[in-house]
């Protein structure tokens, strides 16, 4: 595949740090890709070293990741979506096999879950993670092992369809209960989550 109808949208907050190299990955990775960051209310130059490594940039005034992945979900036009953060921690050269196995499998939701040492991550982070997969599982009988994680893919029938209504990181969890809610096709692959560049934090 040239991933020709691909595009890869990265949310945005004081990722001046990180932006460069994460649309440097993507493009290396997808070189046939639209690579889209969306900006959130940055205090630093987040956008303008997107612009300058080669993304096409957006905005969105209103803070908040689950207000910036509505905003590009309904601006941008592609067959294949992948939803990654632009803070350094996903791998992006496993994106192509991702994206032909949800391609191959006839998949509307691929989600990328993480791998790696207990420092990947904070502690909470990962009791919140287990409690919230233990509940959903409980709930619709199914799920996926990492529902926090915001390496995604998706079909542009799920894309266009998605009713958002969350303001902040609850979109991950609202995406994987909307695709339980719906039945529809989803899956999940593990690639290795990488620890935070220096002078990076979670912001969005």
């Amino acid at each position: 595949m040239d991933y020709k109808n691909v595009a890869v949208i990265i949310p945005c907050h004081n990722e001046a740090t990180s932006i460069s190299q994460v649309v440097a990955g993507f493009k290396n990775a997808l070189p046939n890709a639209c690579i889209y960051v969306y900006d959130n209310c940055s205090t630093d130059n987040t956008l303008d070293i997107a612009k300058e490594a080669g993304a096409i940039i957006g905005v969105e005034n209103k803070k908040g990741k689950g207000n910036v992945v509505r905003r590009m979900f309904a601006d941008v036009e592609a067959d294949i979506y992948l939803l990654v953060d632009g803070d350094l921690t996903y791998d992006p050269t496993v994106a192509p096999e991702m994206i032909d196995f949800l391609i191959d499998n006839k998949l509307d939701m691929l989600n990328v879950s993480r791998t790696g040492g207990k420092d990947s991550y904070r502690s909470g982070h990962r009791l919140g993670n287990y409690l919230l997969t233990t509940t959903v599982k409980k709930i619709f009988g199914a799920g996926l092992e990492d529902m926090l994680s915001g390496y995604r893919i998706f079909s542009r029938r799920f894309v266009k369809t998605f009713p958002s209504r969350s303001n902040g990181f609850e979109i991950e969890s609202e995406l994987t209960v909307h695709s339980l809610e719906m039945k529809l096709p989803i899956g999940e692959r593990p690639a290795p989550y990488i620890e935070r560049p220096e002078g990076s934090v979670s912001k969005l």
